[in-house]
């Protein structure tokens, strides 16, 4: 499984979601679960991001569906960026 960062970012209509069901979080977490990808870690953020998500995922197609469902109802805007460990990077060079 390859591991993606994920930075997001709440619209409106997203901050209000949360603010009337802080729940949902964790709701959109099975769903993007039922789509094959595993949530390794999440935090909430303070700064232009409102969360950051580790994610592990088969590969960039899986990825990309859970950006596109998750952006297209248009709660909240997302950056995801590939990841690889220190040694991953080093056997690389």
């Amino acid at each position: 499984m390859a591991t993606y960062v994920m930075l997001t970012t709440l619209t409106e209509g997203g901050r209000k979601t949360i603010k009337q069901n802080p729940q949902r979080i964790k709701e959109v977490n099975k769903e993007v679960e039922a789509m094959g990808v595993k949530i390794v870690a999440q935090y909430s953020l303070l700064g232009p991001y409102d969360f950051v998500n580790i994610l592990e995922a088969p590969d960039n197609t899986t990825i990309a569906k859970v950006a596109m469902e998750l952006g297209s109802r248009g709660t909240l805007q997302t950056v995801t960026m590939a990841a690889m460990t220190l040694d991953e990077f080093i056997a690389s060079i």
